[in-house]
Order: structure tokens, then sequence, then C-alpha cells
């Protein structure tokens, strides 16, 4: 089975695990590359790491996620998951393959991955 490598950011540790929890039992190819709470991290990560692929929250532990591309180019697609809707015309100025409300279902997660 080929790998996919994926970066989990998301700022609340309980929500990332049972993210990462949702994401192996749907995609058993997916593996954890990296998990990362806020803008500065992630930044950090990704000037020295590599993912195919990044589930991102829109609210980080220091600013909004959008900050990140203020900082740096991001090429890797990216599936944001969040709680506001009023962001979604934003991530699809980004590398956005979908747009995911919390909780996510597990049907719409399969649809987002499936779409990658």
């Amino acid at each position: 089975m080929n790998y996919r490598q994926v970066l989990v950011v998301e700022d609340e540790k309980l929500a990332r695990d049972q993210f990462i929890d949702q994401l192996r039992s749907i995609g058993p190819e997916f593996s954890i590359a990296g998990e990362t709470s806020s803008v500065k991290q992630t930044v950090a990560w990704l000037r020295n790491n590599h993912a195919d692929l990044i589930f991102l929250d829109i609210h980080l532990g220091d600013s909004s996620c959008f900050e990140i591309f203020k900082q740096i180019k991001v090429e890797t697609p990216i599936i944001f998951i969040t709680a506001y809707d009023q962001y979604a015309l934003d991530a699809f100025q980004v590398n956005s393959i979908d747009y995911l409300l919390k909780p996510v279902d597990d049907a719409d997660l399969k649809r987002a991955i499936d779409k990658y």
C-alpha cells in the first residue's frame, strides 16, 4: 500500500486526536507525518518537512491559518476542517480541495479524500 503523508493542523488536542482516529478509520492509506497547533509551528514544520495533504483548521492558537500563506508558499493540497463557514471563499483562494464543517461527518470526510 502506498501511504500518503499528511499534516494535521488543529489547535485543540482532543479535536486533533479525534480527527486523527477518524482519518485512520476512513483512510488507512494515510500516515500522520506531523501535527501542529499554531501558525508558527505549521510554518516551521512546512519549511522542514513534506506532506502529501494537509488537514487545516482555520482558527489556530496564535492566529488565523491564512497567516501561514502570507509567510510561506504552500503548494500542498489542503482540506479545511473548521467550525466556521464564513471562510469558505478565502479557503478556495489557496490549494483547497474541500471545506468541511465540524463535527466532520464520515461520509463528508470520505468524499473529500476521494476528491483528493
